[in-house]
């Protein structure tokens, strides 16, 4: 927000100005910390304030990589003796994200109120995860805030990796499929017309296949703009259904039982499953709520079912590992056998982290060969579209050669 104000200088001189600040109190906070008196502090604009908020909402993202340096960099600063306050101020006035400096400015008023850091960072959920949040909180009530934001930056690390991973492995296929739709597009537009009047003038007969892609054909030369609203129409209520909360249960049981992205998704959620259970319980977080926090990290249904369960086991007094040893079609048996073990020997978060890392290693091995994989599959589905295309258009010609004849 733009703020104009009034305000008295060290000489005792009046003076006037702007100043961008989130609000007035922030405003008023960094007149006094260039050693001014504010005496009145207005907003600018109320139109301009509302259009600004608009355009935050709409493009200011806080990236993953601005939280981990953000983490990283708080922990140095109170390792190094600096108030939380101060810390807080300076990665504010450090950041050139306009979005996440309102927001450690919010969190800094919050902290010179007396509240805690976890319950600034609560206010901004979108932002900072329930994971986030806790952590911060255990590491709080533990006096071990620096270690805790320490942990935070590696558990954001690990995740942010295994996504860009599966992301990348998932990029080549997706290119080439692109690439295949844009020159299917073309020659409907451009070729598809031209030998449909070829076919018109002699006559042929066309096969069922012939006349569906030469009226698609004509319908994306003839009226383009509404084609390319009926695909994007046509894609936008496919995402609805898929997103829809009926079909969740479907979309993720199927996930889980495709041949080769099944185990992929399997190992994915069992690492995500580990290292945030791992990084809560050694944070000090009871392991109840620790369960609760995982379950919002996982998305498939199935896996928050297993640890609603894990959940209602610890609370009657049961052993922690028994739902995950109940449910090996989703949790590997390793899983379920080392954390019976490290309930055993007191050392559960220890072992979490153990499955964490050896399934992220998995992850990292079948990203690295998911293109090769993919390939053969993509290739199959390319060659069935271009011998769809070739055979509908070659045939009409056979038609004409007979004719002829």
């Amino acid at each position: 927000m733009i703020f104009t104000y009034k305000a008295k200088s060290k000489k005792g001189e009046f003076f006037e100005g702007k100043i961008d600040a989130f609000d007035r109190f922030a405003a008023a906070r960094e007149l006094i910390s260039q050693g001014n008196m504010p005496l009145s502090i207005f907003i600018q604009s109320h139109q301009n304030e509302a259009i600004d908020d608009l355009f935050q909402k709409i493009f200011g993202k806080v990236k993953m990589s601005e939280k981990i340096i953000f983490t990283r960099n708080l922990s140095g600063m109170l390792k190094a003796g600096l108030s939380l306050s101060r810390a807080i101020s300076v990665l504010e006035k450090q950041t050139k994200n306009k979005t996440f400096g309102n927001i450690l400015s919010a969190i800094h008023t919050e902290i010179d109120k007396g509240e805690s850091l976890s319950f600034g960072l609560a206010k901004f959920p979108k932002v900072f995860s329930k994971l986030f949040v806790s952590m911060v909180k255990a590491g709080e009530e533990s006096g071990n805030l620096s270690g805790s934001l320490i942990e935070i930056g590696i558990n954001l690390e690990k995740s942010n990796a295994i996504t860009k991973k599966v992301k990348g492995a998932l990029m080549y296929p997706g290119v080439i499929l692109s690439v295949m739709v844009l020159i299917g597009v073309l020659m409907l537009m451009f070729v598809v017309p031209t030998l449909s009047k070829t076919f018109t003038e002699l006559g042929v007969d066309l096969p069922a296949s012939t006349r569906l892609i030469i009226n698609t054909g004509n319908l994306f030369s003839s009226h383009p703009i509404y084609a390319f609203l009926g695909i994007f129409g046509i894609a936008g209520l496919l995402v609805l259904f898929f997103r829809a909360k009926v079909m969740k249960p479907i979309f993720d049981k199927i996930v889980v039982r495709l041949p080769m992205i099944g185990t992929l998704a399997k190992e994915l959620n069992t690492a995500r499953t580990a290292r945030t259970l791992a990084s809560l319980i050694s944070s000090g977080v009871p392991i109840t709520r620790a369960v609760e926090i995982t379950s919002d990290v996982v998305q498939n249904i199935y896996y928050k079912e297993v640890l609603a369960k894990a959940k209602s086991s610890v609370e009657k007094g049961a052993p922690f590992s028994a739902a995950f040893k109940n449910h090996t079609e989703l949790y590997p048996i390793m899983v379920g056998e080392m954390m019976e073990v490290g309930e055993e020997t007191g050392k559960l978060s220890d072992m979490l982290l153990e499955i964490a890392i050896f399934y992220e290693g998995e992850i990292e091995n079948k990203t690295k060969n998911l293109s090769t994989i993919i390939e053969p599959l993509l290739m199959v589905f390319i060659g069935g579209a271009v011998g769809f295309f070739a055979i509908s258009m070659i045939s009409p010609m056979y038609s004409i050669m007979d004719n002829i004849k």
